[in-house]
Formats: C-alpha cells, structure tokens, sequence
C-alpha cells in the first residue's frame, strides 16, 4: 500500500504544479478575434464596428467610445456577435456626434481585454486654408498657383482655366496632388482666370479665382544661372502614404532638374516617379525611403547647378518587439511585465489591468516601459495589457498574473505604534504574528510619505529576532505611513494595519537664493524663492537680511517676517559693489547664513542706459539650468545685445557670454550638480552696459540608485545624424522604453572632433525626439551624444554619433586672375584659390571667347583639378580681343566668376615677328598693373645696353677673323682627336652627334629675363613675353640665318660653335656625354636647327565651346597636365644623321673656314633679329 500512496501523493502534487500553469494557458482563450479598425463615412449612413471575442464563456462585451461606456439606443445598438451598429451617424456638435474613438472591452472569469482603438470619422470637406493669389510673370517664365484645403477623406485637386478643366499633366502645365498648380514656359495664351476644385465624397468646393497676367519677354534672353524658386520642404509622411517634394528652378538655358539621396543610397526606381518637370513623388512609402532628398537645378550641357535638400521622416504605427509573458508569483512576491514597442514617433506605453489603465503607487511603479508589482496581493491576479501608441495607431498585447496562495501563512504583524524620535527619525515596533510565527524567518518594514501621489515606497528587510526598528532617512516636518509584512520560505502574511506619524520640524537646511536688481542707482531690490519643504524642514516663521559695502566690514542687518520674499534696500551709494546674504529660521531656530552676493548699483548718470532684465533661472537637470529674461515695455532704450555671466559660487567670475538683442533665453549646460552658481545678467546699447541682475541658484543632484532605489533611465537609443546642409545636422533618436508621468527632456552635445577647449562644446536642449543643430562650421566632422533627464534623474550619454556637415559652395571667385600671352596663338591663364577657410574646391572652370563669340553666348570651356591653378589657351586668332574669366566649384556647388580678364591678339602677322615686339601690341588687361610695363627709362636702358653689345660684337667678330687660321689647325686637331676617342668609347666609330667640350658661350641673362627649366614647352620669357623664333628667312649674324639654307656647304664648313647674340636675350650652355646615343642632337644641331621645327606644343589642351554663355560644364575632359615630361620634347630636336654622311669634325672644319671669309661682310649686312636657342638640349644645365 505505502507504494500506491507515494505514487498517488505524487500524482496530486503534479496536479497541484501544473495547475497554475493550466491557468495560465486557459486565459489565452480570451482574445479578439476580430477588432474595430479607422472607418470613414458619410452622414445618415449605417456603419458597423467589428468585435468578436472567443474565451471561456460566458463573455460580456462593452463598447467605450473616447474612454467613456456607449449606451445603447434604437439608433446605436450592440449585435449578437459583439459588434457595434450605428443605423443613422449623426454630426452633431458635442458629445452628440458620434465621431471619436471607439474601443471594444470583453470580459470574462479571468478578467478583461481591451481592443485596439478605431476612428470614427464623418466625411467632410471644409473651406479653402489658402486660396490661390493673382500672379504676373513674363513671357517664357513660369508660373505657380497653390490652394490647400482640410477634408476627410483627401480629396482631390482639379484645376480649371476659366471656368474650364486643365488637364492634370501635360507637356507645360502639372497639377500636384498636394494642390499645386505650375506652368512652365508661360504663353500669352496662358493668361485668364484660374481656380482650384477639391472634391471627396462628402462635396465638392471652388476656390476663389486667382488671375494670371502675362507681360512680354523684356528683349533678348540673356544667360541665368539656375535658381531654386520652390525648393522641397521637410516632410513626414505616414507609412505606405505619398510623399510628395516639389522642385521648381529658373534659368537659361532652362534648367533640368534631377534628385538623389543625401547619404548617396540609389532612389527606389520602382516606387518613385518624377511628375512635370523635377517634382518627385514617391507613392506607398516605406521605413526605407526616409531621409534628406536633394533637388539639383542644372543648366542643359553643363554642371552649373544649384542644389535644396529636404528630409523625409517616414512615420510609422506601434508594432511591438518585446511582448510581455503571463506569470505566476505567489502571495507578496514580485512580477515583472516587460513591453517593447516601436514606431514613429516613439511610442507611448501605458499599461491596463482588466481594461483599465493602472496607477502607479508605492507598491506598483512603471519605468522603462516596465510594470513592476511588489508585496503581490490576491487583488493583483488579472490579466494586464501593454498598449504601445502614437499619433499613428495604438497596438495591444496580454498577459495574466496567477498569485498562488498558501494555506499555512502566518497572519499579519499586530500593534504596530510609530514613535517620532527626531526630525528625521521614527521609531517602529510591533508584535508577532498570532499564527504561524513560528515559521517566519523575516520581516519587512515598508513606508513612504502620506502626502502627495505617486510617492515612491521604501522598504527595509530585518530578521526574525526583533520587533523594533528605526528609520532614521525621513525628512523634517513630514507625515509617513507605515506597515509591516511577516515572511516565510513558501510565502509572505497580508499587510498590517498601516499606521501614521509626524516627524519634527528642524532648522532651515539651507538658506534661499537671492535674486537682486536695481530700479536706480541708491537702491537694491531684493527678492527669493520660499525655501521647499525638504529644505525648510518645518514652517519657515522669519528671514534675516545681511547687507554691507565691499569696502567696510560694518554689516546692517534687516529682519522680516516669515511670508515675505522680497524688500528694497534704500539710500544706497551709486556705483558701489554691495554684498547681501539671507538666513531662516523656524520655530526650532536659525539655519545657516548664505554666501555672500555681489551687486554693484549703478552709476548715477547711467539714465540712458538700459534698465536691469527680469530675470528667471530653472534648473532643467542636475548639470543645466535655463535662464530666461525679458526688459519692460517702460525700458525705451534701444538695446545691442546682452552680457550673461554665470560662475561657481567659490569660484571667480569669467568672461560673459555676449547675447544678441532678441535672444530672450539662454541654456546654460555642463555645470556641476549640487552646486550653487552666480549668475548675472545685463543689457547693453550704444551708451554702455545697463543695470544689472544677479541672482544665485543651486543645480539639484543627480539621484543615484541608492537615493531612489530605481535604476537612472538608459540613454537615448538609436540616435542617428545626417547632414541637411552645410551649417545644418538633423539628429533623431528614439526614447527608451519606459513610462512616466514626469515631461522628459533631452540635452544634445555637439562638439567638433578632436576639440581639445572644453568651454566650445555645444549643449542644447529639447523635449523633442529630433533636433536641428544649426550654426556649425562647413566641412568639419562633429561628435554627437544625447542623454535623458526625467524627474532629475539623468541617463548616461548615448553612444557617440560622428557627422560631417556638407562643404559649402565657394562665395568668392578665385582670386590674381592673370592672362599672359606666351606665343603665337597661346596663352596662360593663372589664378590662387578663393580666400576662403573651410571650402573645399574640387575644381575649376575656365571660360575663354572672344567678343564675337561672346555676343553669340558661346564660351570655350576648360576644367582644371582643384589643385591645378593654371591652363593654357590655345588656338587662339589673331585680330580677336579674348574675354576669360575662372571659377571654383565643389560637389555642393559652383562659386561665382571672377572679373572678365581681355587678351588682344595682334592682327598683323606678315613681319613674322613677335606680336608683343612691336609698337602697337596691346597687352592681357590683367598685367595692367606694371608688372611687365616698361617705362621710358627702362627703354632708353635697354638701348644703350644694345649700343654697347653691338660694339663688343664687333671687336669679337675681327678678332676671330685675324686668328682664323691659327685657329683652324689647333681647332681641327683637338677635335679629331676627341672624336675619335668618343668613337673608341661608343663602341661605333664615326658617329655623329659626339661633341667633347663643344661649349655655347653668350651674354648673361638680365634680371627681366625668364626661362622655364623643368622640361616644359621649348619656351623662353623675358621681359617683353615669349620670344618666339622667327619662321622668315631674313638674314642672321656670322650665317645662323637664311643663308644656312641658302648654302649648305658654308654650314658643313664651319670649325668651331662659338656665336654672337644680340644682347638682352637668353641662350643655354650645354656639354654632351662622351657616349651619346645616336638619336641624341649634339651640340652643334641644337645651335642650327631651323627655328620653324621648334614652333607647337606637344600638351596641347582641348577646348570646346558650349551654347550656356558664361556657364560652365563638368562633363568635359579634364586638362592635361601644364608641362610635359622630359621625353616630350618636339621631334625636331630629335638626333638625325649629318647631311651627306659628313663627320661632325668635317663640318667643324668647314664652318670655321666660312666664317674666315665672310665674317666681315655678315657683321655688316646682318638683320638685328635675335638668335633664340630653345627647348631642353641632350643634357642641360
């Protein structure tokens, strides 16, 4: 038998377990199965509003409509299902309409449900918000009508062009939903009378008639940059709804517009269309299509643009992620229900037991979107709802507490007295349970004050070997209740009887806060807050106030009565510094004196300053406190701005924060908690500072865990940043889940990354979920972090968010644009970047034409990298007058052009001399400046310098022609010696182009003179320009001109390279390597090669021309780079073979021997044309 019963015993026990879980499952049988939704309905119609419940039954189903139960009529009457059915909706004012908010509640054994909320709305359409207004635009503009209207459902907007319908989209004319009406390229015929039509079910309304006038086109267009007249407008659009962001630009050409996203994602192509002429439309719009849009405004065949950006928030019903979970606690136990729900805006959570929402006490608290139950009774035992709602939708979700009782609890702790031993003590006794005390192994002692509501409860644990206990952290001159519960291991006794008590006034705990001002300059009036209870610690019955000059220690004192909190000080001395103090008293006696206050009255001639600001101070949290002023309308003074200073008690004042004049508010954040700050207050204008208001203030502290035996909130969660603009960053982020009675508020930091000044940090504060951050720096990184205050607890900061904000189009053009016309038909255009910090340039645009070309609006366009600030023009005609101009872009946009630059070209070129050389070539106006002017005198110098270059010429050539055969044998000798080691050394003997030592001697370059000697175009500068080889066969000196050609065999017999120049230009003095390659020049064919072979460039840059008239695209290539590379050297200075297979020594040879006989003759007839060496020989120097 004794098996049988241990496996019945087992049996009742499993029974006895699984019970409570049964319960637990059977409560799941009451849900909905069909719930009321948003319904929309015209007057007089019947409607029905679903609610079916299933669950044990019997089931009683109720409506509530906005909180409030239905009754039921003929009219509005419950179906047998549970349903809702109006026959007749009625509109009326009032209560009487049955429009609102409709809740279905159904109840049975285990408790009630409440369903989700269902709008009931009367299909209406109301009169026109905005009506259109009568416009005139010119012809070939556009234009632009808008009308807005309420209604319900939508409606839809027509528009009709006297009295007759447009059509909603056609090639010109475009009809947004949102009731915008545009026109572009606007006709003569387009003029007349224009109104909106808005219709839904309910009826159909006319706007009044706005009239269209169109004025002719005033002459011939002229080239506009593109600009934004509509830009797109932040929106938030709910979920699956149409977004639509309105786009319209000017210009001509006209502009074409275009769109992308901001964080460079692709636009949902299958969601979104773009309606007219850049209107984009996005239709069922998802959480992914939320962010900033950017309209760009381009002129057709360029990337001039200009560009608007808007963010789009995609708001969202609650949906829940964290549901809660049915629990069984027993009696005195704890239960906790969590809830997570999202959505946008954040949702609110409120938590219902049986269909009604539940109220916070001692006993039950709600935080972080948690319901905690403590000291569990057998009321408690319900089914609770979470329900997670926003302007959107509310959503519901249930479960059920089981509390499991005990048959063998003790009874209740009895006789319990309260005894008030000081002003922060009470002393607590009482007597056992008269039941089961045996078995009770603890006690706990719970209180909390017996005023006010929702008063946190505090609870002390003690054990079983006592029945007296004091609680010594009360405040003074407060009402406590207080109960006691018995504990055992399986359960917990029924509350005591709770019983009351006072505790004892104190002295002050602190003295008020002094707020000090002066109405003229002999007085102070002085004002305070009454001290609050937890500081006063009783009845506050008399205040003392202190006062003295900085420079005595003589203090008068004046005492006034308990109600007071302000009195004038009188007869005071101007333009002194007085310090005041306060101290209270109660009925016990006087607290501590506060710290002294500085004032300083005013000066008694200050009567055209401005009076002293009302100042208020509140402390938003423990480490902000926001200031508020305002001046009275009697202050007529014309005010500047404001000086605010604030510091630390102890510490000294800094330096004030300088306010503009309408600022009427100022955040002052990253203060210490538990600390009392000095904060001053005054207004300036032209005469100098006014009146001044002080006031002192104690931030609060910020309660730990300990304090308030509840966790600090979390921070805020999902906090993202994107830039809007260049200036701008939108943040976002989500509240964490907890619900509370108390206004939550939020404090931004912002901060550049890596600030290393702490007083730059930027705090801001909102009581919103989303911020716009304005006033920063363009193209900087920043730092974001937010955290959460709510009844002074704060939160720990969020994780740190990082932004950069968008660099900003350049304002300025760049800067010493210069034009320099270097040879026939090229120039170079330089310019330095815009004198601009923080703006990025990506590129530049040149714009070259001549004035012909300009007339006809067609521009030759070049594109430079940002680190590329010069560009060769080419091809330029003779005859012409060119017009350049250069601007600086970036992603964000271009920047203006700088002043047009003019370059003339000579027209005459039949002398072949260079252009710049004569008497009537004209100059680039941007070297206007005398930079390369030459004066009188610099002319009248440079001749003599020619005379007396002549005259040295002269000696030299009859010196050489007295030598000459002297010469010709020493000459002839050394030379084919050194040929014909450098042939042993080649490896190849008679190779031409091997000139040992063969040196170019000449006269030295002038300080006017330049040359480029990076390996760039063959290409010398000096103080007139370029000089440019002549391509004429005129006649040179010692036979370096036409008669080479004319005479190939005076050249071949020519001995040695020395050559006479005319004085004033520049030559290059090389040395060739013994071993040279045979592709190489030598010395002698860089001296005599024709100048015509030397002309072009081998970097040469394309240009095109585009029809925008001054605007420039990004489209075109790119410029090569300015100067080439060593290895581009023009082919004509490439290494060919001597004529007639004549060694170099031979022709050495035979060119001395000419220059003997017709030296004297060529020094006579030669033409003062100048000798040009050009381009990089072999090997330079």
């Amino acid at each position: 038998m004794a098996p049988v019963k241990n496996k019945f015993h087992q049996r009742v026990l499993l029974f006895a377990a699984l019970l409570p879980i049964s319960g637990v499952l059977c409560f799941s049988e009451l849900f909905f199965i069909k719930e009321p939704r948003d319904v929309t309905v015209m007057r007089r119609d019947s409607v029905i509003l679903d609610c079916q419940a299933h669950g044990e039954s019997p089931i009683d189903v109720r409506w509530l409509k906005n909180g409030v139960s239905v009754v039921e009529s003929e009219r509005v009457y419950l179906l047998s299902n549970g349903s809702l059915y109006i026959s007749e909706v009625e509109s009326r004012r009032g209560d009487k309409s049955d429009e609102g908010l409709y809740q279905c509640l159904a109840q049975n054994r285990y408790g009630a449900i409440l369903s989700q909320k269902a709008r009931l709305t009367i299909a209406s359409i109301s009169s026109f918000t905005i009506q259109p207004v009568s416009v005139v635009v010119t012809q070939g503009s556009i234009a632009r009508l808008s009308c807005k209207i309420s209604a319900q459902p939508p409606p839809i907007i027509t528009w009709e062009f006297n009295r007759v319908t447009l059509p909603l989209a056609t090639e010109r004319i475009t009809v947004l939903p949102s009731g915008v009406l545009q026109i572009h390229g606007v006709q003569h015929s387009d003029a007349g009378n224009y109104r909106c039509i808005a219709t839904n079910i309910a009826s159909r309304r006319r706007s009044n008639e706005a009239t269209l006038t169109v004025t002719p086109a005033p002459g011939p267009l002229r080239p506009q940059r593109p600009r934004i007249i509509t830009a797109p407008q932040n929106s938030s659009v709910p979920l699956h709804q149409t977004a639509i962001l309105e786009c319209m630009a000017t210009g001509y050409p006209r502009p074409i517009i275009s769109w992308s996203r901001a964080d460079s994602k692709s636009i949902d192509v299958y969601n979104t269309q773009v309606l007219g002429n850049g209107n984009l439309i996005i239709m069922d719009i998802q959480r992914k299509h939320g962010g900033v849009y950017m309209c760009r405004a381009t002129t057709p065949g360029t990337r001039n643009y200009t560009v608007a950006s808007a963010n789009v928030t995609v708001l969202a019903p609650p949906s829940l992620v964290e549901w809660p979970e049915s629990l069984t606690r027993p009696r005195a136990g704890t239960a906790r229900f969590v809830c997570q729900a999202e959505g946008v805006p954040t949702p609110q959570v409120t938590w219902l037991k049986n269909g009604e929402k539940v109220k916070s006490n001692g006993r039950i608290k709600m935080y972080n979107s948690k319901l905690v139950i403590n000291q569990i009774t057998p009321e408690d035992d319900a089914i609770y709802q979470c329900q997670a709602e926003n302007e959107l939708g509310s959503v519901l979700s249930m479960a059920r507490l089981i509390v499991v009782m005990s048959e063998d609890r003790p009874s209740a702790p009895r006789n319990i007295l309260a005894d008030t031993v000081s002003s922060s003590a009470i002393l607590l006794s009482w007597e056992r349970p008269l039941f089961n005390s045996d078995k009770v192994i603890a006690y706990s002692v719970h209180y909390m004050k017996a005023e006010g509501l929702n008063n946190e409860e505090y609870q002390a644990v003690i054990g079983n070997d006592t029945t007296r206990y004091i609680i010594d952290d009360l405040e003074p001159a407060c009402n406590y209740t207080f109960y006691i519960v018995a504990y055992m291991p399986m359960g917990a006794s029924r509350m005591s009887d709770h019983v009351f008590q006072h505790t004892l006034e104190d002295v002050p705990l602190r003295a008020p806060e002094l707020s000090l001002t002066s109405h003229s300059p002999v007085d102070i009036q002085v004002s305070w807050q009454p001290l609050p209870d937890k500081l006063s610690r009783g009845r506050v019955s008399a205040y003392r106030l202190y006062y003295r000059t900085s420079a005595e220690s003589t203090v008068s004192q004046v005492e006034l009565p308990g109600q007071k909190t302000q009195h004038l000080l009188e007869n005071l001395q101007p333009d002194t510094i007085y310090l005041l103090r306060i101290s209270a008293a109660t009925g016990v006696g006087w607290g501590e004196q506060s710290a002294w206050t500085s004032h300083r009255t005013p000066k008694a001639s200050s009567a055209r300053v401005p009076l002293a600001p009302d100042l208020h101070l509140e402390p938003l949290n423990c480490t902000t406190i926001l200031a508020r002023w305002q001046l009275e309308t009697r202050n007529s003074v014309s005010v500047l701005g404001y000086k605010l200073f604030y510091h630390e008690e102890t510490q000294p004042e800094s330096a004030p924060l300088q306010l503009r004049a309408f600022d009427n508010k100022r955040s002052i954040s990253g203060l210490d908690p538990r600390k009392k700050y000095h904060i001053k207050l005054l207004a300036y204008n032209s005469v100098g500072d006014g009146y001044q208001a002080d006031q002192t203030i104690s931030t609060p502290g910020c309660v730990s865990v300990r304090d308030r035996l509840v966790p600090p909130p979390p921070p805020p969660h999902n906090v993202y940043a994107k830039t809007n603009s260049s200036t701008t960053v939108f943040l976002h982020w989500s509240q964490p889940a907890f619900t509370s009675s108390h206004a939550v508020n939020y404090t931004v930091r912002c901060n550049p990354v890596g600030l290393q000044n702490a007083s730059l940090v930027l705090y801001l504060q909102t009581n919103e979920q989303n911020i716009l951050v304005r006033d920063l720096e363009p193209n900087t990184r920043y730092e974001f972090a937010i955290r959460l205050h709510i009844d002074l607890l704060s939160s720990p900061w969020s994780p740190v968010v990082y932004q950069t904000t968008s660099p900003e189009a350049p304002t300025l053009p760049p800067s010493n644009v210069r034009v320099t016309l270097i040879e026939v038909g090229t120039a170079l255009v330089s310019w330095k970047p815009p004198d601009e910090p923080n703006v990025a340039v990506t590129h530049y645009t040149v714009l070259y034409a001549s004035r012909q070309a300009w007339i006809a609006g067609k521009w030759q366009v070049l594109h430079r990298e940002g680190t590329t600030t010069m560009a060769l023009l080419e091809n330029l005609k003779p005859g012409h007058i060119y017009l350049v101009k250069v601007s600086a872009s970036n992603n964000v946009g271009g920047g203006p052009f700088s002043n047009v630059v003019e370059l003339s070209m000579r027209a005459d070129r039949s002398s072949g001399r260079d252009p710049r050389l004569s008497a009537g070539s004209t100059y680039s106006t941007g070297f206007s400046d005398g930079f390369y002017h030459l004066d009188q005198k610099s002319m009248t110098g440079i001749t003599v310098g020619v005379c007396i270059a002549l005259i040295c010429i002269i000696i030299c050539a009859f010196v050489i022609v007295c030598r000459g055969k002297n010469r010709e044998f020493s000459a002839v000798k050394t030379q084919a010696d050194r040929a014909s080691v450098s042939a042993s050394a080649a490896g190849q003997p008679g190779t031409e182009g091997q000139a040992d030592d063969a040196d170019v001697t000449g006269p030295t370059m002038s300080q006017n003179h330049f040359i480029d000697t990076k390996g760039g175009t063959n290409l010398i500068i000096n103080g007139l320009g370029p000089v440019q080889p002549t391509t004429e066969k005129k006649e040179k000196w010692f036979s370096f001109g036409s008669t080479l050609k004319k005479d190939s065999k005076i050249v071949q017999n020519m001995k040695h390279g020395d050559a006479a120049y005319q004085p004033g230009t520049t030559m290059l003095t090389f040395k060739a390597e013994l071993s040279m390659s045979s592709e190489q020049p030598t010395s002698m064919q860089a001296l005599l090669w024709r100048p015509g072979d030397m002309e072009g460039s081998s970097n040469s840059e394309g240009s095109h021309e585009t029809g925008d008239s001054g605007r420039y695209s990004h489209d075109e290539t790119e410029m090569t780079n300015l100067s080439s590379g060593s290895g581009s050297r023009p082919a004509s200075l490439t290494g060919e073979d001597t004529p007639d297979g004549q060694s170099l020594t031979e022709v050495k040879v035979s060119v001395v021997e000419s220059v003997e006989k017709k030296s004297q003759q060529e020094v006579q007839g030669s033409s003062a044309a100048p000798l040009q060496v050009c381009g990089p020989g072999p090997e330079s120097v």
